[in-house]
């Protein structure tokens, strides 16, 4: 009965040469997206810092290229600005995302205070049941870095390890955080990440552990990967430890192909990963359920400190848009899209100030507007 209710994994390859292509993720069978009048209706959460910029950039290249989407935007916000509880309108994108069933996402500020709430980027996974998350980790053709041959697949389980959020104070000056790992969610991210890699052609999928120190609690996931790999026989497989998988990454990453992992590792291999390739910006992702599914860039970086300077990257936010197209079966609109933001890129007269350019982020989106008119 678990089999069943497994997503089935589709490659999304598109007409780009393989060097340039997003690859593959989920697509829930149980997942219906709303479409009225032959326009998908899509929730739109632009998030903090600046998110509002680069959701602003998805919005007019999909108005300039007539992508039937039509966008239930919702404000939600993790800033807490004493006029409106940020409760009220997360929970208003929940309900949202619940009768759309997609959604494009920019990331919501969590506060570190303790006496701030928790985070709504987690609190949204498991509300959704949105275990899987998908963060592609590639160079990309015409944007030199300090690694190049670099491609790899991060696969993160988002709905339990250490963002249980289950912490209390024992006495005072005592904090118990409770790490939850069960077989049954370490067995479904498993068989994603297998099914995952044998749509896209992959060859290895490792898993990534600390099982030599939580002998129980990675240990059961490391186990349970293992488990799961025996009904993949043609695919190699192997297990690191995080902080060695850590530093093989930034020493060696064109060893990686497809890793899976708890929670916490998954939040600290993408940064490392995108830094490989050139930052936050530039780092696509996604996050998949069985019913939901919800795009937003790869790396979790706010970008409270350049909010609103028109210096933002929507590379990222633009690339997890083309994921989600290819995800509503539309193709040619998909293609078009990273067709162009690659075009630009590799061009190299347009980069913004992360891509060590001086271009604004209207100056890139209006580029890759003229790009899309040439194809």
């Amino acid at each position: 009965m678990f089999a069943a209710r497994q997503p089935a994994v589709k490659s999304v390859l598109g007409s780009l040469k393989s060097q340039n292509a997003i690859r593959s993720f989920a697509t829930a069978t149980d997942m219906q997206p709303t479409k009225i009048g032959g326009k998908y209706t899509v929730t739109l959460i632009p998030g903090d810092g600046i998110g509002a910029e680069v959701s602003d950039s998805v919005k007019q290249i999909f108005k300039a290229d007539n992508v039937p989407v039509q966008w239930e935007q919702v404000d939600a916000t993790g800033v807490i600005t004493g006029k409106e509880h940020p409760e009220s309108l997360f929970k208003e994108s929940v309900l949202s995302l619940k009768r759309n069933k997609v959604g494009l996402k920019g990331i919501l500020y969590t506060p570190v205070e303790r006496s701030g709430h928790q985070s709504f980027n987690v609190a949204l996974r498991q509300e959704l049941d949105i275990y899987a998350s998908v963060v592609l980790i590639k160079n990309i053709p015409g944007y030199q870095t300090r690694h190049s041959g670099v491609d790899f697949c991060l696969i993160r389980e988002n709905t339990e390890g250490e963002y249980s959020g289950l912490e209390h104070q024992s006495v005072p000056g005592v904090v118990e955080s409770l790490k939850i790992v069960t077989k049954m969610k370490s067995e479904r991210i498993s068989k994603f990440a297998f099914a995952f890699a044998k749509a896209n052609n992959r060859k290895k999928v490792t898993c990534i552990h600390k099982a030599n120190i939580m002998k129980l609690a990675d240990g059961l996931f490391r186990q349970t990967f293992h488990e799961v790999a025996k009904d993949y026989p043609s695919l190699e497989v192997n297990d690191l430890i995080v902080d060695n998988a850590s530093m093989q990454a930034v020493g060696k990453p064109q060893q990686f192909d497809v890793l899976v992992m708890p929670n916490l590792y998954g939040s600290i291999l993408s940064n490392i990963g995108a830094a490989l390739v050139g930052g936050p910006g530039v780092i696509p992702g996604c996050n998949m359920g069985r019913e939901h599914a919800v795009f937003e860039p790869g790396c979790r970086h706010v970008g409270l400190d350049i909010k609103g300077k028109n210096e933002a990257n929507p590379t990222a936010m633009l690339l997890s848009a083309s994921m989600m197209l290819r995800h509503l079966n539309l193709d040619d609109h998909a293609t078009r899209l990273s067709q162009a933001v690659y075009g630009v890129i590799a061009d190299g007269k347009v980069r913004t100030r992360d891509m060590q350019g001086t271009s604004t982020t209207q100056e890139f989106t209006n580029a890759v507007l003229k790009k899309l008119e040439t194809l």
